[in-house]
């Protein structure tokens, strides 16, 4: 059952960029109608072609975005706290271009996209925010574009796994954050595809398994991969 935002969680929400600027009487109209509601995994929130009806941020757990066409589906985000989607439709007023289903259970603030574009006209703090997070989730897909287009499946898998070391307290070992088939669909590989990627980075001292990744020594996978900073930087 839908909920009424805590006051917790409007701090939560009012940490977020997109959010910090905004005028007090502003956020507090848009809090109004925002409501708050957990999620059991696997429940799909949205729907690709569905009217955008809602902001929203995730506060707990991760949500999926995927999309379909002729009966295949592919991975196109995981969605963590906090944060959220899918602005573009929202400020738009247009259809969603993704779906989204829950990955664990999540807890989901839900902002009705006629607040947030009604705020958008009157708040110029605000419309900066959302201009300035519409840009960085172009230059997103530009990037995902260009690693798609540019690299073998062998050199996305090996930059994805310097990516999640970097971000790892323990770089040298971890875990994957995503099961494996999403992860292959995410980078564009078929489940079988990603398997043999795997043991084929076994000679450049990279170890999986099952979720458990070990990189001892990341010199000659980077040799491999050669990340740069206009594909792999998320703050470029």
């Amino acid at each position: 059952m839908p909920l009424r935002t805590s006051q917790n969680e409007s701090d939560e929400l009012r940490k977020l960029d997109l959010f910090s600027d905004m005028e007090d009487v502003h956020f507090e109209a848009l809090m109004r109608g925002a409501y708050v509601q957990n999620f059991p995994p696997a429940i799909e929130l949205i729907h690709e072609g569905e009217p955008s009806d809602f902001l929203h941020v995730v506060l707990e757990g991760s949500v999926e975005l995927f999309a379909g066409w002729n009966e295949r589906e592919t991975t196109m985000a995981t969605v963590r706290p906090v944060s959220t989607f899918i602005l573009a439709a929202s400020i738009k007023d247009a259809p969603y271009l993704m779906s989204a289903r829950t990955v664990e259970k999540s807890r989901i603030i839900l902002l009705p996209s006629s607040d947030v574009r009604a705020i958008f006209d009157e708040d110029q703090a605000f419309a900066r925010a959302v201009v300035t997070e519409l840009a960085q989730c172009y230059r997103h897909v530009v990037k995902n574009t260009k690693n798609l287009k540019l690299r073998t499946s062998l050199e996305r898998l090996a930059n994805y796994l310097i990516r999640q070391s970097e971000v790892s307290a323990e770089p040298t070992g971890f875990d994957l954050p995503i099961e494996k088939r999403r992860l292959a669909s995410y980078l564009g590989m078929t489940p079988e595809n990603l398997s043999r990627a795997i043991k084929a980075l076994q000679p450049y001292g990279v170890t999986v398994t099952g979720q458990h990744v070990s990189i001892p020594d990341d010199r000659d996978l980077r040799h491999l991969a050669s990340p740069t900073p206009l594909i792999d930087d998320p703050k470029h």
